[in-house]
């Protein structure tokens, strides 16, 4: 079974949110169990690009409407990932320093195109063809409906929302941009009067999934704007929960943290990863700490924080460290709190893997108040490293954390407020000066997130297509 995974992200060569680690970790999976999978991601002009070597396998050009573009497909000269990757490299387009921008149209458009246009080349082609998102949402409807990738149309296409805020949208003019189709065929592009992109490939994908599937079903009511498309395609949709990478995310060999330990050892491993924590930014490593590692923008609740933790410091019975960038207010208002809560609080503006890996390790709590959450790998990492997850129960987290009052491992809560953020901050001290705590600690560490059973499910769900 030869799969392709098409993807705008892929951990470790382009990280901006959970999409990378899914494409990064799930064809290595699903190699370790039989199959043959591989990805093909634009190639950008970052760290990982520019420290490692690759090789030209393909070069052709492109039509995007009236222009004529030049790509290369690239390749690895090394063997560094557990799967196979290949790069559509476009020098004018996807060769930048970031991977996504304020109009990506053309971008993504000619990375899908060309990726295709390769595709039409091999001579063992996919079995199943597994896209990602809105970046590569045109993929299902070309496959099927463009001429010129006539030969392509009995390879079964599948396509993951990981997050259907983002849907790509583009103006109608673009429509001569795609090769030549039918144009009667035209609405299966078309929702709310633009060419949508995620809407096309969840009307011609041979299945859709979510990344769990509490998320499936909210989406059929808070799906900004495609509740009815989704409700309507009910019949081939799935949610199927990510996993996490168990090798990467391991502290027993995690390499950026301070101490590595395991279930025996986690109160020594643990309290040596706060206090560095703790050392590094002034914080008071007696108390329990709490975290938010994430996006500083409104699907994370994120906005709520400054009000929510400026009132829950100031009984000076907790620390708190932030990572996060975002919404430039947020920002703002979050290293205000700095200087008003000495001792207690602070914030790195940015994002460092090693540093989310330490604070995973020496964290007590980890908040996530989040609007949306479709999956939610964060709080899947922090279970891993025995630190108790903190969230609103919706999507993925409603999955995956249970509340210690329905005999579980974590802290709930229902809505997104400042009240209710500080009241399961308080909850979460209560539980801290428990002797259950340090129980309950060794329990999430136990606790099976990894790849392996996803893996699988992706595998009998490319089987059951017929």
């Amino acid at each position: 079974m030869r799969i392709m995974h098409m993807s705008a992200e892929c951990y470790p060569v382009a990280k901006i949110g959970g999409l990378a680690d899914v494409v990064g970790a799930l064809p290595k999976y699903q190699n370790s169990i039989g199959a043959v999978s591989s990805v093909i991601m634009p190639f950008y002009n970052n760290a990982f690009t520019q420290k490692h070597t690759f090789v030209s396998v393909y070069d052709s050009q492109i039509n995007l409407g009236n222009t004529q573009i030049d790509f290369s497909v690239l390749k690895l000269s090394e063997s560094v990932l557990d799967f196979d990757i290949h790069f559509i490299h476009i020098n004018e387009l996807l060769y930048k320093e970031y991977v996504y921008s304020d109009n990506d149209t053309d971008r993504f458009l000619a990375f899908q195109i060309a990726a295709l246009d390769w595709i039409l080349t091999l001579k063992d082609k996919p079995d199943y063809i597994h896209c990602h998102d809105h970046h590569t949402g045109l993929i299902p409807f070309m496959a099927q409906e463009s001429f010129k990738y006539e030969s392509l149309n009995k390879i079964p296409v599948i396509t993951t929302i990981h997050n259907a805020q983002y849907q790509g949208w583009m103006s109608y003019e673009n429509l001569y941009k795609l090769p030549r189709f039918n144009i009667e065929r035209v609405g299966l592009l078309m929702w709310d009067g633009l060419i949508n992109p995620l809407a096309a490939a969840i009307k011609c994908a041979w299945r859709v999934t979510t990344v769990s599937p509490s998320y499936m079903e909210e989406l059929k009511f808070n799906a900004n704007g495609l509740e009815h498309l989704l409700s309507a395609e009910s019949s081939k949709a799935i949610g199927i929960l990510n996993g996490i990478d168990s090798e990467v995310w391991n502290p027993d060999k995690d390499e950026y943290i301070i101490k590595n330990y395991n279930k025996t050892s986690v109160d020594a491993g643990k309290k040596a990863n706060k206090k560095w924590l703790c050392d590094q930014f002034n914080l008071d490593d007696s108390k329990p700490l709490f975290a938010f590692i994430g996006r500083l923008v409104g699907e994370k609740g994120a906005e709520l924080l400054p009000h929510a933790l400026d009132y829950a410091l100031r009984s000076k019975d907790l620390s708190v460290i932030v990572l996060g960038s975002g919404s430039k207010d947020t920002e703002r208002q979050l290293l205000d709190l700095i200087p008003k809560h000495p001792g207690l609080y602070n914030a790195y503006i940015g994002y460092d893997e090693k540093l989310s890996h330490i604070i995973y390790a020496g964290a007590d709590f980890l908040l996530m108040p989040s609007r949306v959450e479709p999956c939610g790998l964060n709080q899947m990492y922090s279970l891993r490293y025995g630190t108790v997850p903190v969230v609103r129960k919706i999507g993925g987290l409603k999955d995956t954390v249970v509340d210690i009052g329905d005999q579980g491992f974590g802290i709930c809560h229902n809505d997104v407020s400042v009240n209710d953020i500080v009241m399961a901050i308080s909850r979460a001290k209560d539980f801290y000066n428990l002797k259950a705590f340090k129980v309950n600690r060794k329990h999430i560490m136990s606790i099976d997130h990894s790849w392996k059973v996803s893996a699988k499910a992706y595998i009998n769900l490319y089987n059951s297509i017929h």
